[in-house]
């Protein structure tokens, strides 16, 4: 395959993944800005959690100058000016989807396009008309719709391999961002479970939800949500779609499938990552801290994306 078609489908892919964790981001940092903060600063502040974690802040604050709610939202959700939007990530994987017609399927394409066509009619209608989390619901409903379409026409060639990877890269680095920054808010009540705690419990609950990891959750814990083992679900539960280690397992696996020799470097650091949260346990995380951990790993996840990029996207 060329490498300007494996860079159309890996990126295609990561931009629709984007548009969806963007989608879920947001939608549980409007939800928690509704609820009474007690003491611990506005809902304003929860909502600018996006721009701290997508590293848009001094963007948003150079355009805008203050944080406004009405403003936050519509940066995230329809602003074609941010390239971090809902919007423009829609955008580039409709740009890359077209650029690739030939690839993938009548399906995935008509998908695609039909959402593209859409947001254009909703940033034209305006968000405080539509509803932020009507809003948020369509976009996860989208993605959904994709994937689901993916799945099911597409060949189990070199193309659903590089889509495949494009979305597992984007949702480990999602699921780290996440999960550190909702480690971040809760604070000092980090570790609390069922001991009364509130704040704690919603920010958890809430980071849960947003992964579609909730249900997992209750099934396989019997305590209120906490640091140690929301963090053990989603860093080391390969059962868990949107955990980390789900998401390393499948890159490794895609990788050692490609044919070739040049994805060496990308293979190797893949399987590195990979065994490394096979053998890694929840105490080992805790004792070295888990923000020192989650701003250990995050790098890495940007270090195997470039090695991909280097090893199969880049024209020789």
């Amino acid at each position: 395959m060329l490498s300007r078609t494996a860079s159309d489908l890996y990126w295609m892919s990561r931009y629709l993944e984007r548009a969806e964790n963007l989608a879920r981001m947001l939608d549980v940092s409007y939800s928690l800005s509704l609820m009474p903060q007690d003491g611990r600063g506005d809902g304003l502040h929860e909502l600018a959690m996006p721009l701290l974690i997508t590293g848009t802040l001094d963007d948003y604050l150079e355009r805008h100058g203050e944080l406004h709610a009405e403003r936050l939202l519509h940066f995230f959700a329809l602003d074609a000016a941010n390239p971090a939007s809902i919007y423009s990530c829609l955008g580039s994987a409709r740009a890359s989807a077209h650029a690739v017609r030939g690839r993938i399927t009548a399906d995935m394409w008509e998908n695609i396009n039909a959402t593209w066509l859409e947001i254009r009619g909703i940033a034209e209608q305006g968000l405080s008309r539509y509803g932020m989390s009507r809003f948020c619901e369509w976009i996860k409903e989208r993605s959904h719709l994709f994937r689901g379409a993916t799945y099911g026409t597409i060949m189990r060639n070199d193309a659903f391999r590089f889509i495949r990877l494009g979305t597992f890269i984007e949702r480990a680095d999602n699921t780290l961002r996440l999960l550190d920054a909702r480690y971040e808010m809760a604070g000092d009540q980090a570790d609390a479970v069922s001991d009364g705690t509130a704040h704690a419990y919603y920010q958890w609950s809430a980071l849960l939800r947003a992964l579609s990891s909730f249900e997992a959750y209750t099934e396989i814990y019997r305590d209120a949500p906490g640091a140690r083992h929301v963090a053990e679900l989603l860093l080391l539960r390969a059962d868990v779609p949107r955990s980390l280690r789900a998401c390393t397992e499948e890159i490794d696996q895609i990788l050692a499938s490609l044919p070739g020799t040049n994805g060496r470097p990308a293979q190797r650091l893949a399987a590195e990552m990979d065994a490394r949260l096979r053998y890694t346990g929840i105490n080992e995380i805790l004792e070295e801290g888990l923000h020192a951990w989650l701003t250990e790993f995050i790098p890495l996840v940007r270090q195997l994306g470039n090695a991909i990029h280097s090893s199969y996207l880049e024209a020789v």
